[in-house]
């Protein structure tokens, strides 16, 4: 049997622990996974624990029962929420319909009729959740929604095998609507390591395809088809910057699926266009963004534009010689991979040369691509090719092991000051941020989304490297900056502590001091009265 976490909130301890314990929650199907006296502590512990129910009284300090039901819904609108309410609150608490409130139980609680309740919700639940997982249904879904003509005109799009003039002819004939003024795509890929038991991972991907457009619809004009084992995204934009928000939304579906179904999803995502016939391209830098995550991890969105150092751009390779294996490796900065690569591309150059001319002529290409990624990137080749003075003279020359040890030499090179770029650009983005935070922290407006903002980042992106650069997230640094001058203020000042309280970022004295106790462990009072002197 399914057991859902439950997540009980109310200020008084005593009707937390009555309802804990008067309640026979595994006979029911559920579990206590946590209790919280207030909105802002169960924010924290929904954040980290996800309950799947939360059981919360309307008066409290700092956030109330329907404030709280607003914000757990904004972050997970599947949670189901049980509002426990006084018989003067009731009709208030009623009004409150647009927040979807599964039930209004009155207090004093009932123990029978607190469980009624929760076997209802139970039946809800289990049905839900029987509809996402039944196999069979998934079955039917993946023959429904997969349309062999739109499938093949979006692989052959980003094979970049239909040419301009024919693109509106196959859009109209298949019915294909692409109406943005930009386009970008979005490469979603389900890790064949992590399969729930009962699924095979064919699908495990259909049923993450089908909550990727459930989640996705109505916030944005996607279409959707399989290639290469992944699923691909082409997200119509009304604006270029509408990217950041896409990508963060894409960094919140994959923590839901891994919540949700244990998959664990990584979302590549490639540059904006502005031609559908350029949506190659865009393809090219998802896949190239999604073979990141051996640097960033999996289970998260990765946006090309966000990893690619400032001013520097991923260079693109004519058809004649495949060099996007060996570039690809070279960005990802992994030795064994590069050595692969190389010994790829000098297999097929002497498996291809028929005459010593073409062979020679092909040699001259190579070069001269090393040549061009370089200078793509702002960077000198005759600052990689170690010995070599005439690049051009002296490479044709070499033999074949020769030149497998002189390309990777030159790549391994090219790649350190790549990842030197790439840190230094990381660096600057930590050091920007926390400039922010010392120019701008008595500003209660100051927040993760202002800060991305100033920086042009996404938040996925800047969370997950400021948290791995300095090793705590980024709100924990701002929160301890802040009682940092808190404290100063306390010892060096006789403002009351609501001066204090505004002069650091907080509106609310009464929050103020919440959070300093939760991170001194006494109130901002007796701190000032323990510490004066010393």
């Amino acid at each position: 049997m399914t057991t859902y976490k439950v997540l009980l909130v109310d200020d008084e301890e005593e009707v937390r622990n009555a309802i804990e314990q008067r309640i026979n929650w595994e006979e029911l199907g559920f579990e206590v996974i946590g209790k919280a006296q207030n909105g802002v502590k169960a924010m924290e512990i929904a954040e980290k624990l996800q309950p799947d129910v939360v059981i919360t009284d309307i008066k409290m300090p700092y956030m109330n029962g329907l404030e709280l039901a607003r914000n757990l819904k904004e972050e997970n609108p599947g949670v189901r929420i049980l509002i426990l309410t006084g018989f003067d609150e009731f009709e208030y608490a009623k009004e409150a319909v647009h927040l979807e409130i599964e039930e209004y139980i009155l207090k004093p609680i009932n123990a029978n009729e607190l469980s009624e309740c929760l076997k209802r919700l139970k039946n809800v639940l289990d049905k839900e959740r029987e509809e996402k997982l039944n196999v069979r249904k998934l079955e039917q879904y993946y023959t429904d929604s997969l349309p062999v003509l739109q499938t093949n005109f979006f692989c052959s799009l980003v094979e970049g095998r239909i040419s301009d003039s024919e693109i509106n002819k196959y859009l109209n004939d298949y019915q294909i609507s692409l109406p943005g003024s930009y386009f970008c795509c979005a490469v979603f890929h389900t890790s064949e390591n992590h399969v729930p038991d009962g699924m095979t991972p064919l699908l495990l991907s259909i049923s993450v395809q089908r909550e990727v457009k459930e989640k996705f619809r109505g916030k944005w004009d996607c279409r959707y088809f399989s290639y290469l084992g992944n699923i691909v995204m082409v997200a119509n934009l009304g604006k270029e910057d509408e990217i950041t928000r896409l990508t963060d939304d894409c960094d919140r579906f994959c923590k839901w699926a891994d919540r949700f179904f244990g998959a664990v999803v990584t979302v590549g995502i490639g540059k904006v266009c502005n031609e559908v016939s350029n949506l190659r391209f865009s393809y090219e830098g998802a896949w190239e963004a999604l073979s990141y995550r051996v640097i960033y991890g999996s289970g998260c969105s990765i946006n090309i534009a966000d990893i690619a150092p400032k001013g520097q751009g991923l260079s693109m390779q004519p058809d004649d010689i495949n060099m996007n294996d060996v570039f690809k490796a070279v960005h990802i900065g992994v030795r064994e991979d590069i050595e692969h690569a190389v010994f790829s591309l000098v297999k097929e150059l002497k498996d291809n040369a028929k005459t010593i001319m073409q062979y020679n002529f092909t040699v001259l290409e190579i070069v001269g691509h090393l040549y061009r990624f370089c200078g793509n990137n702002h960077m000198k080749f005759e600052d990689h090719a170690g010995e070599i003075k005439n690049a051009y003279e002296e490479i044709t020359k070499m033999d074949e092991s020769a030149l497998m040890a002189w390309l990777v030499r030159v790549a391994l090179s090219i790649s350190d000051e790549l990842k030197n770029a790439r840190n230094s650009s990381l660096r600057y983005l930590i050091s920007e941020a926390k400039n922010i935070v010392r120019d701008e922290y008595a500003d209660a407006d100051l927040s993760l989304d202002t800060v991305c903002s100033k920086l042009g980042v996404s938040n996925s992106y800047f969370s997950s490297i400021f948290k791995k650069e300095v090793g705590i997230s980024f709100i924990t640094y701002l929160t301890d900056y802040r009682m940092q001058q808190a404290v100063h203020l306390m010892l060096e000042t006789n403002e009351k502590n609501y001066e204090i309280a505004e002069h650091v970022g907080y509106e609310d004295a009464n929050y103020f001091g919440y959070v300093f106790k939760r991170k001194y462990g006494m109130s901002p009072s007796k701190y000032r009265t323990e510490h004066m002197g010393k």
